[in-house]
């Protein structure tokens, strides 16, 4: 592929799961399972997913200035119930 000065060095897509948590106060928590350590909070689903994005771009960039691997997600989490006494 030929690119004139000015092209964008071509980066990995890569898809994930998130997990979205209200908050008592009527927010989300933002979690991302397959990347331990990044969250983030939002006032709605739609800014969940926008910031779910910032996120985790933010979060790659991250682990590679640092030299660690990117994780892949391995198959999408499942949200599974269990009944306990308590």
């Amino acid at each position: 592929m030929n690119c004139e000065s000015g092209c964008e060095t071509m980066k990995a897509v890569r898809t994930y799961s998130i997990l979205v948590e209200p908050e008592p106060d009527g927010s989300f928590f933002v979690t991302v399972p397959a990347l331990p350590g990044c969250f983030t909070r939002a006032r709605t689903i739609e800014e969940c997913q926008e910031r779910a994005v910032e996120a985790i771009e933010t979060h790659i960039a991250g682990l590679e200035a640092d030299g660690e691997p990117v994780p892949e997600e391995h198959g999408a989490p499942q949200l599974i119930s269990v009944t306990v006494a308590a």
